[in-house]
């Protein structure tokens, strides 16, 4: 489920590209993102992700289309300093409808909170909420090249190379 919800905020961040609006473009280096759903019974799911911009655009067009393909509804707009995300999307045979709000300033953190509801329900869930809190933490690490990800179960892959290492 948090694989799921992690889907659907990386389709509503895609969503700029998709709809030509003006895209916040995350500062390159090393980024720890942490996303908290019911469902992590307190505990976030914490990864790192090595960023360029060419990774972070490659990322984009990537999740938007998927999105294209699978979320045939994707409304974006912005409100003061939030950049908020309508989407319908279908998941096998569910309907997942989104609600997204962004903030943050994208150089140095940003925060997504993110509420779902499944129709019929996904995975015997009705409904989900999921918080990601990203934040720079400075230049990437030697080992690390742009495109490295490190998932919260400690497996390591490129994002660039879509191969598991």
């Amino acid at each position: 489920m948090r694989d799921a919800s992690l889907i659907f905020l990386l389709f509503a961040l895609a969503a700029g590209a998709a709809t030509g609006e003006d895209y916040p473009q995350r500062k390159s280096g090393l980024w720890e993102i942490k996303a908290m759903s019911e469902h992590s019974k307190g505990e976030p799911q914490t990864m790192q992700m090595c960023i360029d911009e060419k990774t972070d655009n490659a990322t984009r067009e990537m999740a938007a289309g998927a999105a294209k393909e699978m979320c045939p509804k994707h409304d974006m707009r912005r409100s003061g300093n939030q950049l908020v995300v309508d989407s319908v999307c279908k998941f096998g045979d569910s309907t997942a409808t989104t609600h997204s709000v962004f903030t943050g300033t994208f150089d140095s953190s940003y925060r997504v909170e993110s509420k779902s509801t499944y129709d019929p329900p996904m995975m015997g869930m009705k409904q989900g909420t999921t918080v990601i809190e990203a934040r720079w933490t400075g230049p990437c690490k030697a080992d690390q090249k742009p495109g490295d990800m490190i998932l919260p179960n400690g497996t390591k892959f490129n994002m660039n190379e879509a191969k598991p290492k």
